[in-house]
């Protein structure tokens, strides 16, 4: 007699049946498998190169602490738990250093428990450590006088820097933004530059206002190399694309040649233009637009530097200095 096909199921697996039969069929991939499954699935999403090479690396830390691959059975709360501790102390790397690495690894690990690779969800677990919220590194008025100083601007390759500087400064993009940007992405009629979403580190694209002054400087610019016929805004001299160590080089020198203390690197002036941006009204929530941050916590730090600076002012310039009790 013919079997009756069965058009119902009987009975459905409760979600942790279900999770745990998928577990048993992936129950042979080891960490390293499951990471580079990760690592695909992250592909597939788009994200930046920048951020997938982080990926690798930190999760190579990991590997590095633990000493090789570890099997199913082997990838507990503990072992996380510890490769924490061993950050933190026995290492003495900084709560941003440590957390950097957690937040990569939570990603990682919470793919996994929802891919059913591992039954406990130990992203809940690996959380990140509490950090006081440090001072940037940025540069004072005067010292970006003095960074521009040095500039001479008879070459073009100079000239350009310092259009370069002015407009880092002004939009507060990362370098890699605004190296990206092509010459259609320009509005200087409206006083904005659009930075395309493929070229950004948060894959969304955004549009930075740029100031009058910056303006001018830009059309002055872009009249200047417009014979190049390169759809970037920022070229070499024969029009080619400018390189970003090429820039960074050159501004570690204009440093130097300044006098100014420590590196000077393109993201220093990000830092710069954001401080600046705070100290003279600027409000949080535009400030943050304008950085392109999914949250206001880096943010933050910009407004707890612009409030130590008022109290270093008020010390020096308090009404009480002239008056005698």
């Amino acid at each position: 007699m013919a079997g009756i096909r069965k058009f119902k199921r009987e009975g459905k697996l409760k979600q942790s049946e279900k999770r745990t039969a998928v577990t048993n069929a992936v129950g042979k991939l080891t960490l390293k498998e499951m990471h580079r499954n990760f690592m695909r699935y992250k592909r597939a999403e788009g994200l930046a190169p920048r951020t997938l090479h982080d990926y690798e690396v930190t999760f190579g830390y990991l590997l590095d602490f633990i000493g090789g691959d570890l099997h199913k059975n082997e990838i507990t709360a503990e072992v996380f738990i510890a490769y924490k501790d061993y950050m933190l102390n026995d290492k003495g790397y900084s709560p941003h250093t440590v957390n950097v690495r957690v937040r990569a690894l939570h990603a990682f690990l919470k793919y996994c428990y929802e891919e059913g690779y591992i039954l406990e969800p130990l992203h809940n677990k690996v959380k990140t450590v509490k950090a006081p919220i440090d001072n940037v590194d940025a540069l004072t008025p005067q010292e970006v006088k003095a960074l521009l100083s040095v500039i001479d601007e008879d070459w073009f390759t100079q000239y350009r820097d310092k259009v370069i500087i002015i407009t880092l400064l002004d939009t507060m993009t990362r370098v890699g933004e605004l190296f990206a940007v092509k010459r259609d992405n320009v509005d200087l009629n409206g006083g904005t530059i659009y930075l395309e979403g493929t070229t950004v580190k948060t894959r969304q694209g955004r549009t930075v206002p740029i100031s009058y002054r910056t303006c001018k400087l830009l059309a002055e610019y872009m009249q200047e190399t417009a014979d190049f016929n390169s759809e970037y805004l920022f070229v070499t001299y024969d029009g080619r694309k400018l390189n970003e160590a090429t820039f960074r080089h050159s501004l570690r020198d204009y440093g130097k040649k300044a006098g100014l203390k420590g590196n000077i690197h393109p993201h220093k002036l990000r830092h710069t233009g954001a401080l600046l941006y705070v100290m003279a009204g600027g409000d949080p929530f535009s400030l943050q637009k304008i950085l392109g941050h999914n949250d206001i916590s880096m943010t933050r730090r910009y407004i707890q530097m612009a409030n130590a600076n008022v109290k270093d002012k008020h010390e020096r310039f308090s009404p009480l200095n002239n008056i005698k009790f």
